[in-house]
């Protein structure tokens, strides 16, 4: 009776020491996961818990994003949550079930975003706005500027090998020497040597996020100096000016963040490229309503398979005002210089999503 009692005791304490243990495992796990939340950038993390680097899609829009069917299946392709998506668009407007049918999008609207106007700082003020976001999650290290009619060229894994091959920033970037659209009130705060023109649709490593975000410099003498020229398609928004020529036709998003980061001589951490694709060449459009300060809109009759190629087979660009040619390259290798392109109406995205010519 006595042994039986005995082991009965035994067993009672193994039981009990086993549930102390659990519990106390729990709690260490508890514990070490509110920690890694609390804080992720000073963790020496375990392989067991390290995380791959995920591209942040950063797109502007006017309200919802029209082409988002064309950016669902591109997301699908993914199945390591390698990526994260953020959009401004106007104050007010929610990304619900309501407004786009892609998961990828609902409730991905930022806080605190602006009004936006064309040729204003209000654009560089939304770019500032969606880094400051998406740098919150430590696991973005490349920032992806796309507009509300960009299309990928390619399929999600070679976008995602392409752009993470390379650890600088693609930042189409080049003196700009034309008069008139440097304002020389921006002395001695932004040096003329110092400006800089070209597209604002970069790619950006976290190091050069984090300088557009801390700024404190650059950006408010853009805000006060950086304006668009008026010209007769303003009429309806602003009085047109006696005399022009007075006026300096300084488009902020051309210039904010090529100026910013050659302020912060940080030039040659960059391949000066962009990786999506505009049209400015006007002979491309017959319809003179198309013409215009804004690049060719690409409606349904010219969503061909033969555009879509002729894209993709670029390899280089020639810079005529620094008489320059760069050869796109990706892993040391010759590649295609663009991975996305633009402006395409929703008719023309859908042509040419039917027609399965966005892949490798």
């Amino acid at each position: 009776m006595k042994r039986r009692t005995s082991f009965q005791n035994r067993s009672q304490q193994k039981w009990k020491s086993r549930l102390l243990f659990m519990l106390l495992l729990c709690l260490c796990v508890g514990s070490f996961i509110l920690l890694l939340e609390s804080n992720p950038p000073t963790m020496n993390l375990p392989i067991l818990f390290a995380q791959k680097p995920k591209i942040a899609f950063l797109f502007i829009a006017r309200n919802r994003l029209p082409l988002d069917f064309v950016w669902d299946v591109f997301f699908q392709a993914d199945n390591n949550n390698r990526f994260t998506v953020f959009v401004h668009s106007r104050p007010g407007f929610l990304f619900s079930k309501a407004t786009t049918k892609s998961p990828y999008f609902l409730n991905r609207q930022v806080n605190g975003s602006v009004q936006i106007d064309w040729g204003e700082a209000s654009m560089i003020q939304a770019e500032r706005i969606l880094l400051q976001k998406a740098l919150v999650d430590h696991t973005n290290e490349r920032f992806v500027f796309l507009s509300d009619s960009c299309i990928p060229l390619y399929n999600f894994s070679y976008t995602y090998d392409y752009i993470m091959s390379t650890p600088t920033s693609f930042v189409d970037s080049f003196a700009d020497t034309k008069e008139g659209r440097y304002n020389p009130k921006m002395h001695p705060v932004v040096p003329v040597n110092n400006w800089r023109k070209g597209s604002q649709w970069v790619v950006l490593n976290r190091k050069h996020a984090e300088t557009v975000v801390k700024d404190e410099t650059v950006f408010p003498v853009f805000q006060q100096h950086c304006k668009r020229k008026s010209l007769p398609e303003f009429w309806r928004d602003q009085p047109f000016p006696v005399d022009t020529s007075k006026e300096h036709n300084c488009i902020p998003d051309e210039h904010y963040i090529q100026t910013l980061l050659a302020q912060e001589g940080l030039e040659k951490e960059i391949t000066r490229r962009s990786l999506t694709h505009t049209a400015w060449d006007l002979s491309v459009s017959k319809d003179n309503e198309r013409r215009g300060w804004h690049p060719v809109t690409y409606k349904f009759s010219d969503a061909t398979s033969q555009l879509i190629h002729s894209i993709k087979e670029i390899d280089n660009i020639f810079y005529e005002t620094e008489n320059r040619r760069e050869w796109c390259s990706s892993k040391g290798k010759p590649s295609p210089c663009f991975l996305f392109a633009r402006k395409f109406t929703r008719p023309a995205a859908s042509r040419i999503l039917n027609l399965s010519v966005l892949g490798t």
